[in-house]
């Protein structure tokens, strides 16, 4: 009998857990925008999200080094957030949905650094196979997002809770799936653990967590805001969910095809190309909004600004946070980045676009996104080879 690849549970997982974020996070605002709440109380709901990402992909990162327990923790927090979607069938105001959000939030927003923890040795610095793995996240995303948008222009916002109940249950069966392993503990665990502040005093180390915390705070007015943007312009609910999926198409073809092309360049040198793309998304995003076709091609540099980023810091915080450091590096990924950059990127974008309009909010966007860039270029210059 033929041997099953050990990757293939990740890829489901991978698909469904981006299925739930495909549909969760680009609807979400307008969910609570039908529940008649105003932008401000929307944009602090929705840096939830963020906000446990500052202490609590960490705390399970943590866990899982001492334990070696990934896939028994993926079980477990993919569990009690389906659990947790459940309080989004109650009308409760906007304090109970901030603390199921928050309930909720706490046990998806690690689930990836673990996920990404647990298959970091059978990828073993493979980034072509590692995007054959990711881009079924990007295609379980497309097709919700896709769908999600036709249904929910059809039918309303209300049948939400639905949609989270349905894409929780499948991540949970597909942690199910995975292969049952413990990582033995290293021999210095039983000493006590590795310390990752050495790790954080090389100054390459922190100008690429400075690069990566500008570019995703950046990334945030997409997340968080695209879609009402979008709304306010008069675009559909259909055309919104095809303008997402332009984006995650383009992110397919390069997590598809990354192979041939990341060697290319170092790490650092693909943060620095990555930032100046991000740059220019935003500004055709602020200045361009009336236009499909400026819109369009904002979404085709996803590839760039997400995808390509995206691997390229896996890449480095694998290089950085090797062995028993490996949970807690992925999860300072998911702190530094979105994390604290989500909950800033949200709050100063809601600020920022209730007083002066979307157009101004992504306009500084796009300046973050430089600045981004200038710390990218720090970190080629300190790291060896990169050149």
């Amino acid at each position: 009998m033929r041997e099953r690849n050990p990757l293939v549970p990740f890829a489901a997982l991978s698909a469904s857990y981006f299925a739930h974020i495909g549909f969760f996070n680009p609807y979400l605002p307008l969910w609570l925008k039908e529940l008649g709440l105003p932008i401000v109380v929307i944009s602090l709901l929705a840096s939830v999200q963020s906000f446990t990402r500052v202490f609590a992909p960490y705390a399970w990162g943590a866990l899982s080094d001492h334990t070696g327990e990934r896939v028994r923790l993926l079980r477990l927090s993919a569990a009690i957030a389906l659990l947790a979607s459940a309080g989004l069938w109650i009308d409760g105001g906007p304090w109970w949905v901030g603390l199921v959000l928050l309930l909720l939030f706490t046990h998806t927003s690690s689930m990836m650094s673990l996920t990404e923890a647990a298959m970091a040795h059978l990828v073993a610095g493979d980034w072509g196979r590692y995007g054959r793995v990711r881009l079924w996240g990007s295609a379980g995303f497309l097709v919700t997002v896709l769908l999600a948008g036709a249904w929910f222009e059809r039918f309303g916002m209300r049948s939400f809770p639905a949609w989270a109940a349905v894409t929780l249950g499948l991540v949970l069966a597909c942690t199910l799936w995975l292969p049952d392993t413990r990582e033995k503990p290293q021999a210095h665990a039983a000493h006590g653990k590795e310390p990752v502040g050495p790790v954080l005093r090389q100054p390459a180390v922190r100008w690429f967590f400075a690069s990566l915390l500008l570019h995703v705070m950046s990334h945030f007015a997409v997340y968080g805001f695209l879609s009402l943007y979008l709304d306010s312009l008069g675009y559909s609910k259909a055309t919104i969910g095809i303008l997402w999926a332009v984006s995650v198409v383009l992110e397919i073809a390069w997590f598809f095809g990354q192979g041939r092309f990341i060697s290319h360049l170092s790490m650092p040198r693909w943060l620095v190309v990555c930032g100046v793309a991000m740059a220019v998304r935003m500004a055709l995003t602020a200045g361009f909004g009336a236009s499909l076709a400026a819109l369009f091609l904002a979404q085709v540099l996803h590839a760039l600004t997400f995808a390509t980023h995206h691997t390229a810091c896996i890449a480095m915080v694998t290089q950085h946070f090797p062995g028993r450091l490996r949970g807690r590096g992925q999860a300072l990924f998911t702190v530094v980045g979105y994390g604290v950059g989500g909950v800033v990127g949200v709050l100063a974008g809601g600020a920022l676009a209730s007083r002066f309009g979307f157009s101004v909010m992504f306009g500084v966007a796009s300046l973050l996104a430089a600045a981004a860039t200038l710390c990218a270029w720090r970190v080629a210059r300190l790291e060896p080879g990169a050149g």
